[in-house]
């Protein structure tokens, strides 16, 4: 039997060992907790009990000791208040390896479904309202009670998201303790730790609870809210949504990040510069040998001066999919080999690069054509003290929250509210912009005014000197319902991207198509003017990248190019001379971006593309130069 248990324990370590490591559950209770997950064993009620705690009344006189105390609570208010108390009459021991329990999840779910899943699943409301002290009478789940539970339950939500699987997959996973775990409050000083654990054999995840000293009857079972944060101010911070506090006191300057910073994004990407080499020159009758693993370049590339070749040893272009890495190795064995990727184009392509290196043309605020943009990560009390002074300004609060290095909007946010734009740094690294709350409206005939954003396909032939084109041709995407702000988790209303969602309507609208439609509802804004306050946004873009050696600005590297998708939005702003503007709005650069409709459309599209990369021919060909 004991051969049974060590080849069972074995087994758990050797799926669950690193993700136990990770969150620092101490070895001596790994074994206790494979026996209980194995056996579905709930014991915390054996050595614990949820306590209300009387709210003092208001008229009586209360010492500033206890008032303080009151603000400390997480959950101050009207509602209940509890607390978990060790009620076991042995206290529990810390070096006792039983001493480790399992929180069983109410509610698991991501945050887009949150609102479909309260309306639907029969019971569920009921019991998210009561846990978080909201009053709930009636059997039928109604919109007020729905967004009190919406608004509150970023005060009990939990996250933890998958390793593998698909990029759906891998978008964070929210949840909800149950009544005893959502009871534990929070203190500097925790007596317990907690942590999630996703069990593999029954593809369920728990929450580990474990004591971190000894405990005593009586004793109150707490766990620290920030757990793993060490600053003072990140930490006042990060327990706002418990602990409400003004942060006007910081300042909302974000000045552009050292050097240093650009050195360890460098470092983590593994990605290592060239030497310098003198710009190959090519036969003029040269035919080029490609390899590259992009189905559109193979099944649409018919220019006569490139074929194809399965060798990579012997290509002249490498037109890879994935990310080079290693420029070094390149540059100093075959200089004269050209790649479609510059080094150091991710301060380019990851929203908080792109943040941090536009602020070289437009200051602290960043230039007007990026939205107001902070890394949560890193610049968390900038932006609390933001919000706050717009919210005493009242101004317009609408934020959107995005992973830095996600596309198709997955796992993207739209929120006026803190504390859900708070707790959502926990999940993935994520950048919060300012949300477009007038932006430029197209009239549907079938919906009504929407929001829709353009893509354009960039070139860059070189980064310095900077040579940079624009396909002549952009694509349009269209949101589903007429725009207003509200609603904010419709995604039909807010967002555009809709050739990924399954049974959703996908509007196209070419661009030949568009301008003429756009000009008739916007008769004082010909498209040519927009157009060109785009490719000027385009061209400042591309030249502060540039400004600065790599890796603070992406690499000269003769043998490099690279053709990008921009997508951005127009938002009505005004001009310094007062005039009602079309500004445009930067939204995101894509690298190695789907071609499939340009190919679909313009069946010369990657011919057009290489001649002018590869050849610098750009007669006869689609592109106009920005710079």
């Amino acid at each position: 039997m004991a051969g049974d248990g060590e080849e069972a324990l074995a087994a758990f370590v050797a799926l669950h060992g690193a993700a136990l490591r990770a969150s620092r559950v101490p070895t001596r209770y790994w074994e206790s907790l494979s026996r209980k997950l194995r056996g579905e064993v709930f014991d915390a009620g054996d050595y614990f009990g949820i306590m209300q705690v009387e709210e003092v009344d208001e008229e009586e006189e209360v010492d500033e000791e206890m008032e303080e105390q009151f603000k400390k609570k997480p959950n101050p208010g009207n509602g209940p208040c509890f607390k978990v108390i060790v009620t076991n009459e042995n206290g529990l021991q810390a070096s006792n390896p039983d001493s480790v329990f399992l929180i069983d999840h109410a509610w698991t779910y991501r945050v887009e479904h949150a609102r479909q899943q309260l309306r639907r699943v029969p019971g569920l409301l009921h019991r998210m309202a009561n846990l978080m002290g909201i009053a709930f009478h009636g059997e039928v789940p109604d919109e007020g009670s729905i967004e009190q539970v919406l608004e509150g339950m970023w005060k009990y939500n939990q996250t933890y998201q998958l390793s593998q699987g698909t990029a759906e997959e891998k978008v964070p996973v929210w949840y909800i303790m149950d009544e005893f775990g959502s009871r534990i409050q929070h203190s500097d000083q925790p007596s317990f730790a907690t942590a999630p654990l996703f069990y593999m054999p029954q593809q369920i995840a728990y929450t580990v609870l474990w004591p971190l000293r000894d405990l005593e009857t009586g004793d109150e079972v707490t766990r620290d809210y920030a757990y793993g944060e060490t600053d003072r101010l990140i930490r006042r911070c990060v327990l706002l949504p418990w602990v409400p506090t003004e942060v006007l006191d910081v300042s909302c300057f974000t000045p552009e990040p050292p050097d240093e910073h650009y050195q360890a994004i460098l470092a983590e990407n593994k990605e290592k510069l060239p030497v310098v080499i003198n710009p190959p020159v090519y036969a003029k009758d040269k035919v080029f040998k490609v390899f590259t693993d992009i189905q559109q370049v193979l099944n649409n590339l018919t220019h006569p001066r490139f074929v194809f070749t399965d060798n990579e040893g012997e290509a002249d272009i490498l037109y890879n999919f994935s990310h080079f890495k290693d420029y070094r190795k390149l540059s100093e064995e075959r200089p004269e080999v050209m790649v479609n990727q510059f080094p150091c184009e991710n301060l380019l392509t990851v929203k908080d690069c792109l943040a941090s290196i536009a602020r070289r043309a437009g200051g602290p605020d960043g230039p007007r054509w990026l939205p107001r943009t902070f890394n949560l990560q890193t610049e968390l009390p900038q932006f609390i003290s933001y919000f706050q002074q717009r919210d005493r300004r009242g101004e317009d609060n609408h934020w959107i929250c995005k992973p830095w290095n996600l596309a198709r909007s997955l796992d993207t946010h739209i929120t006026n509210n803190l504390n859900n734009i708070i707790r959502h740094r926990e999940s993935s690294p994520k950048v919060v912009c300012k949300y477009i709350e007038e932006p430029v409206l197209f009239e549907r005939e079938d919906v009504g005014l929407v929001k829709f954003d353009v893509r354009y396909v960039v070139l860059l032939r070189s980064a310095r000197p900077l040579q940079l084109y624009s396909y002549d041709v952009f694509w349009l995407r269209f949101s589903n319902r007429a725009f207003s702000l509200d609603d904010l988790d419709d995604y039909e209303k807010h967002f555009t991207v809709m050739n990924y969602a399954p049974g959703v309507t996908l509007k196209q609208v070419h661009c030949e198509d568009f301008i003429p439609l756009f000009e008739k509802q916007y008769p004082e804004y010909p498209w040519t003017t927009v157009q060109a306050s785009i490719f000027k946004a385009f061209a400042e873009l591309f030249q502060v990248a540039s400004s600065k050696p790599a890796p603070l600005g992406i690499c000269d590297y003769p043998s490099s190019r690279a053709i990008y998708a921009i997508d951005l939005m127009l938002k009505w702003d005004t001009s310094r001379d007062g005039k009602r503007i079309m500004q445009p709005q930067i939204l995101e650069v894509n690298f190695n971006p789907d071609c499939d409709r340009a190919c679909q459309y313009h069946p010369t599209f990657f011919n057009d593309v290489f001649s002018t990369l590869f050849l610098d021919e750009t007669d006869n060909c689609h592109v106009t130069r920005i710079v």
